[in-house]
């Protein structure tokens, strides 16, 4: 029985040294290496569905259509009986509503079918699906410093990322597993001071073009664990 205990405390004290000695950069660099083995998210070119459940309101399917290369970006979002459609290709735009582009404009409004609306789930898409390659960005500001922390019962290693204020303002943290350098869970912080702001539990993992992206997302609130709603990633 000594002979156990002294072999996990051992692993334990090796775990802890490593990461002290790992630094920001370089569990980012093994956290990429296990999501995008193969580098493809550069050239990223995928067609895939996320399906959103949330209390008291109804499904949302969302079809998402990437092309880096093309600068382009598809959504097309079932909801309420509606398909919205958002089309950004470069700087251009269009949207349609049931397959077609002739809506009013207080139809747009009340839809938020509008193009700054297909702008920003771009980047919120973009962003979320392209982690954790997407901390490789101008403008990310990654801590050099590694912290191991229990969250959930499970241990990890931790890495802060902050922002340019153009970029963003919110503080986030991004927890990996120990051995596999998979990303497991990621939080953010409007606020810290105030324990505001979310966090996301990942869970399974589908492959999506070569690169291996958490299958479900499961949001709650930082301050009272409060269940915000689930998202899942298809094919």
């Amino acid at each position: 029985m000594k002979k156990i205990v002294l072999l996990i405390s051992c692993v334990a004290i090796i775990q802890s040294s490593l990461a002290q000695n790992l630094s920001g950069t370089q569990l980012l660099d093994k956290s990429i290496a296990f999501h995008d083995p193969d580098g493809k998210w550069e050239h990223f070119k995928a067609d895939f569905t996320v399906t959103m459940e949330t209390p008291s309101r109804p499904k949302r399917v969302s079809a998402i259509s990437m092309d880096f290369q093309k600068q382009l970006f598809a959504l097309k979002v079932k909801q309420n009986g509606n398909e919205l459609d958002y089309e950004i290709n470069g700087d251009a735009c269009k949207t349609r509503l049931n397959g077609s582009a002739d809506v009013a404009q207080a139809t747009k409004d009340s839809l938020r079918l509008t193009c700054d609306r297909g702008r920003m789930m771009k980047d919120y898409y973009t962003y979320l699906y392209g982690l954790p390659m997407k901390l490789k960005d101008k403008g990310t500001h990654i801590d050099p410093k590694v912290t191991k922390k229990t969250f959930k019962g499970k241990e990890y290693w931790v890495l802060k990322a902050t922002y340019d204020a153009e970029v963003g303002k919110d503080t986030w943290y991004f927890y990996f597993d120990p051995k596999t350098f998979a990303m497991e869970t990621y939080q953010f912080y409007h606020d810290e001071s105030k324990n505001d702001g979310e966090y996301i539990l990942l869970e399974g993992m589908e492959t999506i073009n070569g690169i291996h992206m958490p299958k479900t997302r499961k949001w709650y609130y930082n301050k009272d664990d409060k269940f915000l709603g689930t998202d899942v990633l298809s094919k």
